[in-house]
């Protein structure tokens, strides 16, 4: 492939909320929804492999550089799936292929349900959905908030963030470098209490809500890739996900929760195909551009 353009910072006043993403590319659109603890450049080492496309990680409202966006508003996974589309509707992107990772597979699941006519393509990469999360450590962070709230920053880097990077990534040079980049917003933003906030926000009923509908998305192109050996969000969800959406399960063995950070040539490949498949569904589809963006 021939060397990407660069990936640009950009954000954009949307219904009050004060939006970033990060942003690189043309052609048909790509949004990319990361999870937590996470932010838009979970998708760092992806991008570059991806093609053809207008590739534009969008960042939750209430996590990374966006975590002061969070304070007073809902930042559940259901409402930021109303964000998203608000976001989207704002840049005039009228059909998009959807990606998703951890929260932002639950987030692209509900925005693709809500608009079907607007998903070009749908990929889930250990994702939550159904009954699978919050995970038992994020429910033991809500059961002591008020005592992480008020940890140390570095506390909760080496302690809680050491903790899940260890446990999510098979690749422990990029669990290290993963550490630093994804922790620093929580440091600049009060740790403590911007992952209460974020974990508070957490209600399984977001996506059991949807489960059963599901299947409706069958006829849109689909990719799960899941890695095997997650250890937060079971390889059984990534099967369940492949049979409602029937398409077939791609499995990255020995991976574990971080895909997109450990093996983005695989999360890349599955982006590419979907790209492909768009194209042949919707061929002048590339969205009218991010009229007001900076």
């Amino acid at each position: 492939m021939q060397d990407s353009p660069p990936t640009q910072h950009r954000q954009a006043e949307v219904g009050g909320i004060d939006m970033q993403w990060d942003e690189c590319g043309s052609g048909i659109p790509v949004v990319l929804v990361h999870g937590i603890p996470t932010s838009p450049r979970l998708w760092r080492k992806v991008m570059p492999l991806v093609g053809g496309a207008r590739l534009l990680a969008w960042e939750m409202v209430g996590f990374g550089r966006s975590i002061p966006q969070g304070r007073g508003r809902d930042i559940s996974v259901r409402a930021q799936a109303g964000y998203l589309l608000a976001w989207l509707d704002a840049l005039g992107l009228d059909r998009v292929v959807l990606a998703g990772h951890d929260l932002g597979g639950g987030v692209v699941q509900i925005a693709a349900l809500r608009q079907p006519e607007r998903c070009l393509g749908l990929l889930l990469t250990n994702a939550i959905g159904y009954d699978s999360w919050p995970i038992p450590s994020v429910k033991m962070l809500r059961a002591t908030g008020g005592l992480v709230r008020h940890l140390p920053a570095g506390a909760i880097r080496t302690g809680v963030f050491g903790m899940l990077m260890a446990r999510g990534h098979d690749d422990p040079q990029v669990a290290r470098e993963s550490l630093a980049l994804h922790s620093a917003p929580y440091a600049e933003h009060g740790a403590g209490e911007a992952l209460i906030r974020q974990v508070r926000a957490l209600d399984v009923e977001d996506t059991r809500a949807v489960a059963g509908e599901l299947p409706r998305l069958r006829g849109t192109p689909a990719r799960v890739v899941w890695g095997a050996a997650d250890r937060f969000q079971k390889i059984k969800y990534g099967a369940r996900f492949a049979e409602d959406l029937g398409v077939p399960l791609e499995r990255i063995e020995g991976g574990k929760h971080f895909t997109p950070e450990d093996h983005p040539d695989r999360i890349a490949a599955a982006i590419t195909a979907l790209i492909r498949e768009a194209g042949e569904r919707a061929p002048a589809a590339p969205g009218r551009g991010a009229a007001g963006a900076s």
